[in-house]
């Protein structure tokens, strides 16, 4: 093949594969219409409909040589034109056999399926089928795994977006599949052109933003600049004033002129800081335009992450031995194409979720009065400007609230007796716990108890909300809601430990001042009256893990603090300052930290800092086990000081240094009886760090009496071992450990975590 023929070939595959997108979904949903069992009209209608597009994939394929996928198409082919001239009936079973047709070009496309002894077994079966020999069984070994990877394009449904209800009737739902198998093609001119070029031209765009803050501070700083040479001016007059007999002077001549350039100047900086405001204005004007056109040209039709369930939930639900209906409303409404894509995997867990646990088994619902077949809705709605709603409801059994507590008690995620005291509400939260599932069976569906709070952290991430209804008997719906688009917001830029943080302004309810003397203890933590409310207050750099920075030989007499909420949850955070309110573009961390813990992502100040995005629901979620330091910033400052018992010289080297390059005072033991003769001495140890194994007195015999002991017993015990079996765990527990560390997996960072929250 020459290299022009190369390159024509080229062209022509990538114009295949967008045509395939198309054809694929118009075949999906014509296969699934004819799934509902339509009039004999209808099925006639939806036959030619799906005989037109397979004929066009197949001559599609054909000139672009993928010989597999024309081997399936012409057998699917010959099937639609027995049923369309009547020559042979649709039956349950044929359609099953169109069905994996249809996946194994699907397959084919995505390369997750090849050409071999399955495929052939297919084509046989559909070519018996085409002259009226019923298939009997499944004749494709291992079809194609459900994946969300299914081409974008529309198929499902055309339908407004009313309010989804938890348990609607399903044979109403039936009637809502859209009539239509082929793809819905725009009336006006379209170009296509590659996403990568439309990301990078946001992205171009969205960087003007930084530009715009910078020439903003630099119009200020000039502002400001003919404030300061105005007031030189009329300094300088109020001067010659008391100067008047020396006009005529050459000394007030001087004087005069002097005064004649200043008030030039000071009027030039004056048109130059009116201009540059006026400049500024008609700059942000354009730029917003600029923004809002170029966000528009990534806005696109949900339906193209939603239409692609339809065959996946159809797989599903047959593989758990279901029938579901899936209803697809409100399609049209226009998302983010990044947001789409990062909700992808969250949205096909819930779907996931909906069908294993949600859904009951036909007799089941049969049983309840129910229609055999489920039905899980997919409704999209605009609540209000710049945010979507999208609620995944099912008309399944609803949360099994005592199979929560009793999952939660088997799994020691918390006692009997805290489990049996739980309301619903608190008892379907469990279900966001990491690790908490009611299966009792891991499959590749579910079991691990992972997929709710990843889904809820990607929510939340994208600066959504995520909350979930369930009537017994009836369903569950998650509604879900996000911004449609990834754009700029504001934010509170906050100082802490000598960095910069950002916190978006929707979660900061207030800042204020409050006095040291104002902070009360309640229950061991430490705690704020503001607007009438007592509110939990932590430091964010204890939070954060900061190290602590250099403390002021002046006790402060108040703490400035940022009010973080959600959801009526509230914590007063203490900052070291509050710098301003701005408009903030979020850039991301990329695939390396995408899971990094408190932050969303950095932007670039108008001063050139680079600032971290703070996760509000994280912070207010690790506030919980942030140490009570509020009030020891008021004490003088002084190192704490740490007891090492340790036998290896290498081990109590390595801990020696390590703390005492973090600031902390440090003494050593050779083992455990020496550790205790430095505790039983005069000397005052705020922690105890010690290894287990030891002559003379193991670790876990001096913790226990230390712990055994009135004036030691508040005493704070790290044990660090090679002994990492739980039984060795529990052994340290018992005996009074406060935090117990495994040697094979020691890690730096996390010891002086540890040791910053214990002291």
């Amino acid at each position: 093949m020459s290299q022009s023929d190369d390159q024509l070939l080229k062209r022509l595959l990538a114009m295949f594969e967008v045509e395939a997108e198309e054809h694929l979904s118009a075949i999906a949903a014509g296969l699934l219409a004819l799934d509902q069992a339509p009039p004999p009209d209808r099925v006639q209608e939806l036959v030619e409909t799906i005989f037109r597009v397979v004929h066009t994939l197949k001559g599609a394929a054909r000139a672009v040589n993928l010989g597999a996928v024309v081997d399936v198409c012409h057998a699917m082919e010959s099937v639609f034109a027995a049923l369309k001239g009547g020559k042979l009936a649709l039956s349950p079973a044929g359609l099953d056999l169109l069905h994996q047709g249809y996946n194994q070009v699907r397959g084919l496309l995505a390369g997750s399926a090849a050409a071999g002894p399955a495929q052939d077994r297919l084509v046989a079966a559909l070519d018996a089928y085409a002259v009226g020999i019923e298939p009997t069984l499944a004749v494709v070994a291992a079809p194609p795994a459900p994946t969300a990877t299914t081409p974008k394009t529309k198929a499902p449904t055309k339908e407004p977006a009313p309010e989804p209800a938890p348990a609607e009737k399903g044979t109403e739902k039936a009637e809502e599949v859209p009539a239509e198998g082929t793809p819905r093609l725009g009336s006006r001119p379209t170009l296509r052109i590659a996403t990568s070029k439309v990301d990078a031209l946001l992205r171009h765009a969205e960087e003007l933003v930084s530009a715009r803050l910078a020439a903003g501070r630099q119009v200020s700083d000039l502002s400001g600049l003919a404030s300061e040479m105005a007031e030189r001016v009329r300094s300088h007059e109020r001067g010659r004033r008391r100067l008047e007999g020396l006009d005529d002077t050459p000394a007030g001549r001087v004087l005069k002129q002097q005064g004649d350039t200043l008030r030039w100047l000071s009027g030039r900086l004056t048109q130059l800081a009116n201009s540059g405001r006026q400049d500024l204005r008609i700059l942000g004007k354009m730029l917003d335009g600029l923004l809002d056109e170029a966000k528009q040209v990534l806005m696109v039709p949900v339906s193209a992450l939603l239409d692609p369930m339809a065959p996946l939930v159809r797989d599903l639900a047959r593989a758990e031995g279901k029938d579901v209906d899936l209803i697809i409303r409100g399609g049209d409404l226009e998302i983010d194409r990044r947001i789409q894509e990062e909700m992808k995997d969250a949205l096909l867990h819930l779907v996931r979720n909906a069908i294993a646990h949600g859904i009951e088994m036909p007799g089941a619902r049969e049983a309840q009065g129910k229609p055999a077949r489920g039905t899980l809705a997919i409704t999209v709605a605009q609540t209000e400007a710049g945010r979507a709603e999208i609620a995944i409801s099912d008309d399944g059994a609803g949360f099994d609230v005592a199979g929560l507590r009793t999952a939660a008690t088997e799994q020691g995620l918390m006692s009997a007796a805290d489990a049996a005291a739980l309301d619903d509400d608190a008892a379907r939260a469990l279900a966001f716990r990491s690790g908490l599932s009611t299966s009792s069976l891991l499959t590749d569906v579910s079991g691990r108890g992972l997929g709710l709070p990843i889904v809820q952290e990607k929510v939340e991430r994208l600066g959504g909300q995520m909350a979930v209804e369930s009537t017994v008997g009836l369903g569950t719906v998650f509604r879900i809601r996000l911004p449609v688009t990834l754009a700029s917001f504001r934010g509170v830029l906050v100082e802490v430990e000598r960095a910069c943080f950002i916190l978006p302004t929707g979660g900061v309810e207030r800042v204020a001042r409050v006095p040291v003397g104002a902070i009360a203890t309640v229950e061991n933590r430490e705690t704020v009256r503001l607007d009438g409310r007592t509110l939990g207050l932590v430091r964010l750099a204890d939070v954060l893990g900061l190290p602590p920075g250099r403390s002021s030989q002046t006790p402060p007499t108040h703490h400035t603090v940022a009010v973080l909420s959600r959801g009526g949850q509230a914590i007063a955070f203490i900052v070291d300052r509050v710098r301003d309110e701005q408009e903030v573009l979020m850039k991301s961390l990329g695939p390396q930290l995408a899971r990094a813990p408190y932050v969303t992502g950095a932007s670039v100040l108008a001063t050139g800092e680079v600032a971290l995005i703070l996760n509000v629901p994280d912070l207010l979620a690790g506030a919980a086990h942030a140490p009570n330091s509020a009030r020891t910033m008021v004490a003088v400052s002084r190192k704490k000081s740490i007891l090492i018992a340790e036998d290896s010289i290498t081990a109590r080297t390595l801990f020696k240094n390590l703390l005492e390059a973090a600031g902390y005072q440090v003494r050593t033991a050779v083992d455990g009886m020496d550790a205790w003769t430095a505790l039983t001495s005069d000397a005052t140890f705020d922690l105890l760090v010690s290894d287990v194994e030891m002559p003379r007195m193991g670790g876990f015999e001096l913790t226990g009496r230390v712990r055994g002991n009135p004036k030691l017993a508040d005493l704070p015990v790290v044990l660090i071992t090679s002994l990492g079996s739980r039984e060795d765990k529990e052994r340290g527990i018992d005996a009074g450990a406060n935090a117990y560390l495994v040697k094979d997996s020691f890690d730096q960072g996390n010891l002086l975590q540890i040791v910053g929250h214990l002291v």
